[in-house]
């Protein structure tokens, strides 16, 4: 195994790209897997990677090395890629004239944008990517959202009192769980499509009409409240205090006749819209399941606890952060080809010459030569 402190590259060689490892406790994605180095290597680019990187992803050192990389300092690279925004210890492990792409939460107000600006380092942050056609192949945020949507229809299993498929058995038939999910982007149609394979009888419901035949697409049912509020880049605006009290008091209703309702609904920049009340926990079943995936933004449930799972009226309420890491290999995976395709635009000619007339470097670009 080769090992190394600092790339030396020599001017006018092609970047180096740094794969650190993630310092976040329950973080265990990684930001390239083996695979991906391969292709950079074959293409010419040398690929640093911090030792230990790929560890909680099932992927050791020994991986990267057959696959061309280099055990070193990953964060002295010209490039250095990651999976969750970095700390503040990070950021100032990086220098002037480093470039940064990863998660970076532009949107958070704790984020780290000013730190980096302040430092001289160009950053890309892949929720910025615009969610145009020929950028879905660098969409992160729906590939781990479809990570996310998965694995909560397997914990709404796991916490269930109740049976996912009808069975029909000597003792008698069981009849088939009622699902709901609220929020039908990639992580909600993901979660219909999962819960639809366990035999779920599931239905959607979101604010944007123009989803409908989506939710249909994947085998599940409608919920139409008669409210409308399609917003921008395919996310859906927030809602009119009317048009909140109309959805809450309709939602109130609907929610009671379901057996597991998750939730997936996000306004980018704002709290997560209160879609589940307090009142309408009370009404469901008792040994019925709330999967709550805004939690990081506050939950779409009045009653959730982010990161906690609890029973409030017999209801179990859970509440996950970071579900892609709860499926690491897949997740990283995943992430590693969006971090690629998004490498190709910001390398050109062996160089990193990012074009700033092409509105997907332009969109995910947060700091440039010191700038916003």
């Amino acid at each position: 195994m080769t090992e190394q402190t600092e790339p030396d590259v020599a001017a006018g060689a092609a970047p180096v790209v740094g794969v650190v490892a993630e310092s976040g406790a329950d973080e265990r994605r990684v930001a390239l897997v083996p695979k991906a180095v391969a292709s950079l290597a074959s293409s010419g680019i040398a690929v640093v990677v911090e030792s230990g990187a790929g560890e909680r992803a099932l992927l050791p050192d020994a991986l990267y090395t057959e696959a061309g990389a280099t055990i070193g300092d990953a964060w002295a690279a010209d490039i250095v890629l990651k999976v969750a925004p970095p700390t503040a210890d990070e950021v100032s492990r990086l220098k002037t004239g480093q470039t940064l792409v990863g998660f970076l939460a532009p949107r958070n107000a704790e984020n780290q944008i000013g730190a980096l600006k302040a430092a001289g380092v160009q950053a890309f942050a892949v929720e910025a990517i615009p969610r145009i056609s020929r950028a879905q192949v660098m969409d992160a945020l729906s590939s781990q959202a479809n990570v996310a949507g998965y694995k909560a229809v397997l914990l709404a299993a796991t916490e269930s009192t109740r049976f996912f498929p009808m069975l029909t058995t000597a003792a008698g038939t069981v009849k088939p769980a009622t699902v709901l999910v609220l929020g039908v982007g990639v992580a909600g149609l993901q979660a219909l499509a999962t819960a639809k394979r366990l035999g779920g009888r599931t239905t959607g419901y979101d604010v944007r009409p123009e989803v409908a035949d989506q939710v249909r697409s994947v085998g599940a049912q409608w919920l139409d409240l008669g409210i409308e509020a399609a917003g921008e880049g395919g996310y859906a605006r927030e809602l009119s205090n009317e048009e909140r009290a109309q959805q809450q008091k309709k939602l109130e209703e609907a929610i009671t006749g379901f057996d597991v309702v998750i939730t997936t609904a996000l306004v980018p920049g704002r709290p997560a819209p209160r879609l589940v009340t307090a009142t309408a926990v009370e009404g469901m079943r008792a040994g019925s399941v709330v999967v709550d995936l805004a939690g990081e933004t506050g939950g779409n449930c009045e009653l959730t606890e982010p990161g906690q799972t609890v029973v409030k009226h017999g209801v179990t309420i859970a509440s996950p952060l970071n579900l892609p890491a709860t499926m690491p290999e897949h997740a990283s995976e995943l992430y590693s080809k969006n971090l690629t395709a998004l490498l190709d635009l910001l390398i050109t000619d062996g160089k990193l010459a990012p074009d700033f007339d092409d509105e997907v470097v332009a969109g995910a670009c947060v700091t440039r030569e010191g700038e916003n």
